[in-house]
């Protein structure tokens, strides 16, 4: 097969790099982890360099360069800008921060790449007039709104001023502190320099090794960035011993390659300009970059390709943290599934082993049917067995509702204790996790009246779902007459006997009653119904009761699961793997050609 065209790959990359940006646009990392602070910072940073940077310069790799002046506070970023376009167009001055908004200076007949949002598309753009500063008509980015540079606001605003000295091809962008003290300051110096194609690092003779520069410049090293180093202010007899050592800490990060410009430690002249000559050196350089059409392309292709390598980095550390983060709400998780699993078997098992058939329930019961009358024959005196049942119609108490309620009251106090016991336990294993007791922040305690107001609700629900499942089962005419001898409450009532019928908790003298009772019960049913049908009922019920628990389980334990939900619509591990290995692998266009040409 073969290798793409460029055309084909440029066709192809920016779908890879789109999929990268909505990977990153579904990142929130919502737990406290160690690493989770700095996931978020390492996130932004690259939706950043794909907005800046990758994209734009993918879409024009024939653009101007853009090189961005950098450094140290005081290192005379904007001295030198001022000197390398011969006339003061960026402010000076011993008040820090003195670049407080990014100026960008491009030539003239290049404005047209800079006024939409190619580079940069988060800052807004206000562009400057002429020589003396005045400004022009003021546009906005979509990034945000423009502000007028003498409002002294809006410092993430691009000033834009053509500079006829500069060749076309070339762009400087004079750039905030990197060591800024103000924290906005040195995160835009930071986006500044990933949009670049190229630095211009600015450092001084008594401040070349600070550690806060020599952290971008490796950054750059890892990237592949061009990078040229400008040392101001040597004091005569240092320079070779400073540039020597300096080549050292390059070579250290990859950039021994990197042009080092030395300015001597000169006096500024009128309007506290360096001498041409000073930078005579760095001006030519320049312009033999910006007038090299195809150099300038394989600048942009190279350092371009750099930043892919570097967001693949990135994107990697990313996963890491975001499968992290998806173990410590996966343990979270199961917390709280094993807390409520078990309140479910918990509330089943109480209905299985007889537990509910004590006390009131029995009592109850026994008044409804009589025990001993079923037990000598309920066959041969189902007349007796219907006077009891019918005493609802006829306006007596209503035994079958009094049993009825029992049983819900009973099943409500198990469900009720099984819910409180899952909360405690849930909030108890949340609290001995630091991701967890931050999500523990925003759920709100646990009500025992609500929920048991809830609870009785849905029990109430089953019973009348069974009243309306024994209805539908006697519709048949062959079954009204004996459903109208006992009524349908009272075959309702015994229905939910027979669903807690088991005798497997019951000890003693209950024993023998309750086992009569679920035996009276099953015998009015079958009367009824016949076996067959009984049986399924009886599964019909508890499949019912099971679910409705289960729903009520759930709902419980909702706030729990709520709290995790942002870990579930989080782009997965496993799928930023896949793009940082792809990110690797793809070149921009140009670029395959070139390996293929040199095989």
């Amino acid at each position: 097969m073969s290798a793409p065209s460029p055309a084909g790959e440029a066709r192809a990359l920016p779908p890879l790099l789109r999929d990268v940006s909505g990977a990153l646009d579904h990142l929130a990392f919502p737990l406290a982890l160690p690493a989770s602070a700095a996931a978020r910072t390492s996130t932004e940073a690259a939706r950043a360099q794909l907005a800046d940077y990758i994209l734009p310069r993918l879409a024009s790799l024939d653009a101007p360069l853009v090189a961005v002046v950098g450094g140290s506070t005081g290192a005379g970023k904007s001295t030198l800008v001022n000197a390398l376009v011969g006339r003061p167009v960026s402010a000076t001055g011993a008040v820090r921060p003195t670049t407080r908004r990014p100026l960008l200076l491009h030539h003239p007949d290049d404005a047209g790449w800079f006024d939409d949002d190619r580079v940069l598309p988060s800052l807004a753009r206000v562009r400057l007039g002429g020589d003396d500063g005045t400004a022009g008509e003021a546009s906005a980015s979509p990034g945000g709104p423009s502000h007028h540079p003498a409002t002294g606001q809006g410092a993430d605003t691009l000033l834009l001023r053509p500079t006829p000295t500069l060749p076309a091809g070339l762009a400087l962008l004079d750039a905030p502190d990197v060591d800024s003290i103000a924290d906005e300051n040195r995160r835009l110096a930071g986006q500044l320099l990933a949009a670049a194609d190229l630095w211009l690092f600015v450092t001084t003779a008594n401040r070349y090794a600070d550690a806060v520069p020599w952290k971008l410049l490796a950054e750059a090293g890892r990237r592949d960035v061009l990078v040229a180093i400008v040392l101001d202010r040597v004091p005569p007899g240092v320079e070779e011993e400073i540039r020597s050592d300096l080549l050292t800490l390059l070579s250290a990060e990859n950039l021994g390659h990197a042009p080092i410009f030395v300015i001597p430690e000169l006096p500024l002249g009128p309007a506290r300009m360096l001498p041409a000559d000073a930078v005579e050196p760095i001006t030519r350089w320049l312009q033999a970059l910006a007038t090299d059409a195809e150099g300038r392309r394989d600048i942009a292709r190279r350092t371009v390709q750099g930043a892919m390598r570097a967001l693949a980095e990135r994107v990697d550390g990313i996963a890491e943290a975001v499968s992290e983060e998806q173990a410590a709400g996966d343990e979270l998780r199961a917390a709280a599934d094993g807390a409520y699993r078990e309140a479910l078997r918990a509330v089943l098992a109480a209905t299985e082993d007889g537990r509910l058939l004590r006390g009131e329930v029995l009592a109850r019961w026994q008044d409804f049917v009589g025990t001993g009358e079923f037990m000598r024959g309920l066959e041969s005196r189902i007349g007796r067995a219907r006077d009891r049942v019918s005493a609802f119609f006829t306006g007596r108490p209503a035994p079958a509702a009094t049993v009825a309620e029992a049983i819900g009251s009973g099943l409500q106090t198990v469900v009720v204790e099984q819910a409180a016991r899952a909360d405690e336990s849930t909030r108890r294993r949340w609290r001995s996790d630091a991701a967890g007791r931050v999500l523990l922040e925003g759920i709100a305690p646990w009500h025992a009246d609500a929920v048991s107001a809830e609870v009785a609700r849905e029990i109430r629900a089953w019973q009348e779902d069974l009243l309306r499942l024994v209805q539908a089962e006697g519709a048949d005419k062959r079954f009204t007459a004996r459903m109208l001898s006992f009524g349908v409450n009272g075959i309702a009532v015994a229905l939910m006997v027979v669903v807690f019928a088991s005798t497997g908790g019951i000890t003693g003298g209950e024993l023998g009653i309750a086992g009569a009772s679920a035996i009276a019960g099953q015998k009015l049913l079958e009367a009824v119904f016949g076996d067959d049908a009984v049986r399924r009922l009886t599964a019909t019920a508890r499949e019912d009761l099971s679910a409705r628990v289960e729903g009520l389980f759930r709902q419980e334990r909702e706030p729990f699961d709520r709290s995790l939900e942002p870990l579930a619509r989080q782009t997965p591990a496993e799928t930023l793997r896949v793009l940082a290995r792809r990110l690797r692998t793809a070149l921009p266009p140009g670029q395959r050609a070139a390996a293929g040409d040199g095989a």
